[in-house]
């Protein structure tokens, strides 16, 4: 009925159809590549011409991978929330949405107007898992009234990523789908504060797949909120794992590999860890140790076992690789605080007394391996803006991502951390060059850029000077990319000259006091 001939026609459906003849059964096959259609029995360059012809109204005058990266924090019409207000401006016919968190007011206003030209929106939001208690003037109660269907799961929906117009009938339809993803919510800090990096895809029908299938499989397993009355629950066509193109040079990771679907009496669907299981920690593991000449990581955390010693036991197998760590000061530990952090690590241990899970639990959850990393010699900077950290004036090193010999970068919504692994959703996009060079050089030329932050001003030497000598210390500073040893001898200098800084209201407070006296 396509135009494909009768036979070629026959012989595709029967391959199709699988070994019991049936349609939409767990036997279904699916085609992986033009070769595999090919060595249907004839099927030859007629067919395959008419297949071709077939399909050409989801191909025609679509654009052939685009992607475009910005690289937070940006100014004024440049930054990421401005492409992505662009984006759901031109959406059509539907809106994915797996989001973290929403504030900034354009996105609101652009989702609205979607809405209302008769856009389907649906949103996982992680901020509905706490909102369905109390929905009266919440986000989610907010973006419902717009017109938006939003869902949550009954763990942290870490995603950042949506698509435009995506396979909601049709597989093909993926062909013609922008989606974005990467490190960055939808606000203003994000946009124009933190470190971030957030991708624009277009034409890239097999990355689309493989997020909606993610989407989907999230979707249809989650919570609804009681607001809207008027929005209809309703489910797109299905995408298995087998019927997304394979392509060697395209991978996908998600957390929600980790988990398997529950199905509680009185809260309905939900996601249980499976035990032990850390698969994208495990597949970081492996590039790490496929690295020949360089790891570089730009990470707000780093929590993960697995990683730090994968990490370290590179650097100590090749002294030549070059490993370099960026991390947010968050991540700053004292030599004093890293050996606490070993003593409660050997109680745990005691106390499991040989369990193998409480074991795991232990050696897994809630160490900062900032210093161990440190200790092993490898270089390792922490981007520093303040004495103490607070959300309110914090310039966040928020990235999450890791590069392996300038040829291929791992980048989305992935904290390395356990949580991030047994709590939360999350994905990692693996970008090789082979297939996205571009990308791959911005992400290269962005981490040599925040490495050299505030070097160029020696911003360091700036600030120990004005500590010494001024009468009225900054608590709250431009930010710099700092050694170990340079953040214990800015944060001694402060305690010596402005010893109250330790004292309430500072600790209670930090957001009121951005300088203090010295003495």
């Amino acid at each position: 009925e396509k135009g494909v001939h009768a036979r070629a026609a026959d012989n595709i459906e029967q391959f199709r159809a699988g070994d019991d003849g049936e349609f939409g059964s767990e036997k279904d096959r699916y085609f992986r590549d033009v070769e595999q259609i090919d060595d249907v029995p004839y099927v030859g360059p007629v067919a395959m011409n008419q297949l071709a012809g077939a399909v050409d109204e989801y191909c025609d005058g679509q654009p052939w991978r685009e992607v475009e990266v910005i690289f937070s924090p940006q100014g004024h019409g440049d930054t990421h929330m401005d492409r992505v207000v662009e984006m759901i401006d031109e959406a059509e016919r539907s809106i994915d949405m797996a989001m973290y968190r929403i504030s900034d007011n354009r996105a609101f206003g652009a989702l609205e107007d979607a809405v209302d030209r008769g856009v389907e929106v649906r949103i996982l939001f992680d901020e509905a898992n706490g909102d369905h208690n109390d929905l009266v003037g919440s986000t989610s109660a907010r973006l419902e009234e717009l017109g938006a269907d939003v869902r949550y799961v009954n763990r942290v929906m870490h995603h950042k990523f949506a698509i435009v117009d995506g396979p909601h009938n049709s597989l093909l339809e993926a062909s013609g789908a922008q989606l974005f993803n990467g490190s960055g919510n939808l606000s203003w800090g994000a946009a124009s504060i933190y470190d971030e990096n957030t991708a624009f895809h277009q034409g890239d029908p097999a990355l689309v797949l493989e997020k909606q299938r993610e989407f989907n499989r999230l979707w249809e397993h989650s919570r609804n909120i009681e607001w809207n009355d008027e929005l209809e629950y309703f489910e797109t066509e299905y995408i298995g794992e087998e019927m997304i193109p394979h392509d060697d040079d395209l991978e996908v990771l998600f957390t929600s590999d980790n988990f398997e679907k529950t199905d509680h009496a009185t809260w309905g669907p939900g996601w249980r860890p499976v035990d032990f299981k850390q698969s994208v920690a495990d597949r970081l593991v492996e590039m790490i140790q496929e690295a020949d000449s360089s790891v570089y990581l730009a990470a707000s955390f780093l929590r993960s076992r697995p990683v730090t010693e994968a990490l370290i036991q590179r650097w100590e197998d090749e002294p030549d690789l070059d490993v370099r760590v960026y991390l947010d000061q968050t991540e700053y530990v004292s030599q004093w605080y890293h050996y606490q952090q070993e003593d409660e690590l050997e109680e745990c241990l005691g106390e499991a007394n040989g369990d193998e899970s409480e074991v795991f639990d232990c050696e897994q959850t809630g160490f900062v391996f900032g210093y161990e990393l440190v200790d092993a010699g490898i270089p390792v900077r922490f981007k520093t803006y303040s004495y103490r950290w607070h959300y309110t004036y914090a310039e966040q090193m928020h990235h999450k991502y890791m590069i392996i010999d300038g040829r291929k970068v791992a980048t989305g919504s992935y904290n390395y951390s356990h949580n991030a692994e047994r709590n939360t959703m999350e994905n990692v996009v693996v970008y090789r060059s082979s297939r996205y060079p571009s990308v791959v050089g911005q992400f290269v030329d962005n981490f040599e850029h925040i490495w050299e932050t505030g070097h160029d001003k020696d911003r360091f030497q700036e600030l120990m000077d004005h500590v010494e000598t001024a009468d009225e210390i900054d608590l709250v500073f431009d930010a710099v990319a700092l050694e170990h040893d340079e953040v214990t001898e800015l944060r001694e200098a402060i305690r010596e000259r402005c010893p109250q800084v330790n004292d309430e209201p500072y600790t209670s407070h930090p957001e009121d006091h951005h300088s203090c006296e010295a003495q």
